[in-house]
């Protein structure tokens, strides 16, 4: 797994490659700035310690600092600034901005369903339909928002979904095999409907996930697990929307899980404004 300053360098290499030929043709290296970081619409923030280790990267002698913090709620206006070499702000305010309005945004889009769902007995979860390489900060924007995570990777616990069944051949089959494969990590079992529940449940599932089911369907297979193993915990997903989620809360399941947390979050809209230099005389007037 690379390391984030890792992901960060190549990302950073990535958008500067030779040189930032604006920013070298246009400022001088000694010219210092300080710009001011503006949120522009209401919003959850995530990504500022990761904005903040870009500009380290790009020139450690940068300072940035926050009146804000992750996993904070804002409406609009200033919530930081940046000082240092002009240079330096203008070829890190890219790669910086971007993080800040994906990470915000998938944060803000975790707090609308959270909201959404209640302060009950459900819990929300995130899945593994996340940006290549930047999982582990999607899911810390999710815990920012409000959220929990689900596996972090493959290799975090078994979860059977319905390919694994089609291969393995029965639902029964396939959890027989994960079982003795390894005892020592939970089995989830994803079912398409109540005769595939029941059949996960005397299969000795530890969690089964309720896939694309009804309002309705979701409240039976509550009351079918509640009968034949109230141990298990159920997972509801697919078509998981704000409006819908308080009557998924209402039919008893432990969890709803949401791609759309990460995969369809809007971007927050946030800005770097370099602000006026008290020492800079203004342009003459040549009105």
């Amino acid at each position: 797994m690379l390391s984030l300053d890792e992901r960060l360098r190549a990302a950073l290499a990535e958008d500067i490659g030779r040189g930032d030929a604006t920013t070298l043709a246009t400022i001088p290296a000694s010219q210092g700035a300080t710009a001011e970081f503006l949120l522009k619409e209401p919003g959850v923030l995530s990504g500022l310690e990761v904005a903040t280790r870009v500009f380290a990267l790009v020139d450690p002698a940068v300072r940035v600092t926050w009146t804000a913090r992750d996993g904070e709620a804002r409406t609009r206006g200033p919530i930081g600034t940046v000082s240092g070499a002009a240079r330096s702000l203008l070829t890190g305010e890219r790669l910086a901005l971007n993080l800040m309005q994906r990470l915000s945004g998938v944060a803000t889009q975790t707090r609308r369903y959270a909201d959404a769902l209640g302060g009950g007995h459900t819990r929300l979860l995130d899945t593994r339909k996340t940006t290549p390489l930047w999982r582990d900060l999607e899911k810390q924007a999710v815990r920012h928002g409000g959220g929990f995570n689900h596996r972090a990777g493959l290799d975090d616990g078994i979860l059977i979904k319905d390919n694994h069944v089609a291969a393995a051949g029965s639902i029964t089959e396939a959890i027989r095999r994960a079982r003795d494969h390894s005892y020592l990590l939970k089995i989830e079992c994803e079912v398409p409907d109540l005769a595939g529940l029941e059949e996960a449940l005397h299969a000795r599932a530890d969690r089964v996930l309720l896939d694309n089911m009804s309002d309705e369907l979701l409240a039976q297979a509550v009351a079918l697990r509640d009968r034949l193993a109230p141990h298990v915990t159920l997972e509801a997903s697919g078509n998981m929307t704000p409006e819908r989620l308080p009557r998924v809360a209402a039919s008893g399941v432990d969890f709803v899980s949401a791609g759309a947390l990460t995969h369809s979050a809007p971007a927050l809209d946030i800005s770097l404004n370099f602000l006026p230099d008290p020492h800079t005389p203004a342009p003459e007037d040549l009105s």
